[in-house]
């Protein structure tokens, strides 16, 4: 009898595990980057192979006269890069083998398969020595008009920065880089943090990296509960244990990677006693459960964005009351959205409150800094009743006088009557000028399109091609200078001019038509995502299982002609 009952105790707990097990799945976004794990295993076994000199070119069925259009267009760009750019090339091919992000930039501008055909000239970076307005000059002379956004620290423009880091620094040039005991400043910085934040007390770190992990070190050590909830896609800084996937390598098993707008999310939250916080970053509200858009990744023009500014708010309300209820850690991660969104960042523009918020970027005045806000009881780092139980952190730079004397500039200079018009008007601005920036690319039939974030754009490629990170190529040509990741991202400062914009519009305006004119869209019949993306698996298997290549086309020819039945049988 208690044998029998053991048994149905056992077979009940074991089927009780098995539907939480299913429910957690269930929350998880159905792509692999909403399955942390897995996407490791997979990266692992996507094995490097590279594109030949005929395949390079004709990988899209292009006849041979396509080939040599854009084989000429590729030779144009390379000699225009080697006259305009000569020093900076040099320079960079002196230390490019001795700075490591150099050689991870060059090599991951673009897909892994196109990369050794092209130039070494095109894939190297920029060296630059002024900035003046919405412009950078390189060691050659160049003046290129700025859509990188240093990352998102250039807010309000390099003129604004360069003179708050100089009046900041005037500040503190009496004490001088002293560490340890704090500058008086100090107490200006953490009042106005405070009123920003909505939060009570404030701890100073070197990188938003280092907040955000002091943030989820601070719930779990309050909480004393172990997991963390993030979402599909959104980037929180280069630890791994707050990026389980592609990218590290650590076995991180104290992550919950969940879906946004899923209601088996919320059942989740609502259910689990092993969550200690949620970590949103407000960014995704731009492109939901997708990851940042680089060019490394378009193998195809499957790049999208949904932002829907009053979606995403009722989604965070929602959040926000969960939390409440179950008591959860709410954690705002406005490294890159905090004081460009608004003047409270994102909470201000979702009109949500947290529990922590984490800064950087910008706040330092244009110097290095990581901040981290919260509630009393979050931000204590030992506990009373137990002396010896602590979560302790520190950093030797943490509160550096010269950041803190350009941090204060920055405040200051941010309250005035100049800076809070541009907030209250900035985002009506952008929204209009990428409407007539989309007009201009629908006049002349060029298949771009702009899409918008309040001043945070992307393009959107409207024809199916397996060429479109060549663009980030010609905008350099015509001008304007991008981050390594490319066409994902253009992070416009609040200072621009109708007339610097009227510049920028032109300057895309011509390079995409030249892209355009040198056959990169070139198309065959019946041509689709879906067969660009089945043509890469065909490549990717062929490199990884060589006995393949008797059944799938060799990489030395196109895949397919650009008949119709060729097609046909490859979709």
């Amino acid at each position: 009898m208690y044998t029998e009952l053991a048994a149905s105790v056992i077979g009940i707990y074991l089927v009780y595990r098995i539907f939480i097990r299913l429910r957690l799945s269930r929350a998880k976004h159905p792509s692999l980057r909403g399955h942390s794990k897995w996407s490791r295993r997979i990266a692992k076994q996507i094995p490097f192979f590279s594109y030949d000199q005929k395949y390079f070119f004709a990988c899209d069925g292009a006849p041979e006269d396509i080939q040599q259009k854009r084989k000429a267009a590729l030779e144009q760009l390379k000699n225009h890069a080697n006259s305009s750019s000569p020093k900076t090339i040099a320079f960079l091919s002196q230390i490019k083998s001795s700075i490591s992000d150099i050689i991870f930039t060059s090599a991951y501008r673009i897909p892994f398969p196109f990369r050794d055909v092209l130039h070494k000239e095109l894939l190297l970076g920029s060296i630059v020595d002024e900035s003046k307005g919405v412009q950078l000059k390189d060691i050659d002379g160049n003046w290129r008009y700025d859509l990188s956004g240093s990352y998102g620290v250039n807010v309000f423009g390099y003129d604004f920065y360069k003179d708050c880091i100089q009046k900041g620094a005037e500040k503190v040039q009496d004490l001088g880089p002293v560490l340890g005991p704090y500058h008086p400043v100090i107490q200006q910085n953490v009042e106005k943090i405070k009123k920003i934040a909505g939060l009570d007390e404030v701890s100073f770190h070197m990188s938003g990296t280092e907040a955000v992990m002091q943030a989820v070190r601070l719930a779990r050590y309050h909480t004393g509960r172990s997991h963390l909830v993030r979402f599909c896609g959104a980037y929180h800084g280069w630890w791994d244990g707050v990026q389980p996937g592609i990218g590290n390598q650590r076995q991180v098993n104290d992550v919950y990677t969940l879906s946004e707008f899923s209601e088996a999310t919320i059942k989740v939250l609502e259910t689990r006693k092993d969550i200690a916080c949620v970590l949103i970053n407000p960014l995704q509200a731009f492109h939901p459960n997708s990851d940042g858009p680089s060019d490394s990744t378009l193998v195809a023009s499957n790049r999208a964005t949904h932002f829907d500014r009053e979606k995403y708010a009722d989604w965070l309300q929602r959040i926000r009351n969960i939390c409440t209820q179950r008591n959860i850690v709410l954690i705002f991660d406005e490294i890159f959205t905090g004081f460009r969104l608004g003047y409270r960042g994102a909470q201000e523009y979702f009109n949500v409150q947290a529990d922590m918020v984490t800064y950087g970027k910008t706040l330092g005045g244009g110097l290095p800094i990581g901040v981290l806000c919260g509630k009393h009881h979050l931000m204590k780092r030992f506990k009373d009743d137990s002396p010896a139980f602590v979560s302790f952190a520190r950093g030797t730079f943490n509160s550096h006088p010269y950041v803190m004397g350009t941090m204060n500039e920055f405040l200051n200079r941010i309250e005035s009557p100049e800076i809070q018009q541009h907030y209250s008007q900035i985002e009506s601005i952008w929204n209009e000028r990428v409407q007539r920036w989309n007009d201009k690319l629908a006049a002349k039939n060029l298949p771009i399109k702009i899409e918008s974030m309040h001043t945070i754009l992307t393009v959107i490629y409207l024809l199916p091609s397996r060429f479109n990170w060549m663009l980030q190529f010609y905008l350099r040509a015509n001008n304007l200078e991008l981050a390594w990741i490319g066409t994902g991202r253009f992070i416009m400062p609040f200072n621009v001019s109708e007339e610097d914009f009227e510049n920028i519009c032109d300057c895309f305006i011509q390079a995409v038509e030249q892209m355009q004119a040198d056959q990169w869209w070139w198309q065959p019949e019946n041509y689709s995502n879906k067969v660009i993306q089945r043509l890469m698996l065909n490549d990717i298997l062929r490199a990884k299982f060589p006995i393949l290549s008797k059944i799938i086309s060799s990489p030395a020819a196109p895949v397919y002609k650009s008949d119709k039945e060729t097609i046909k049988r490859v979709s």
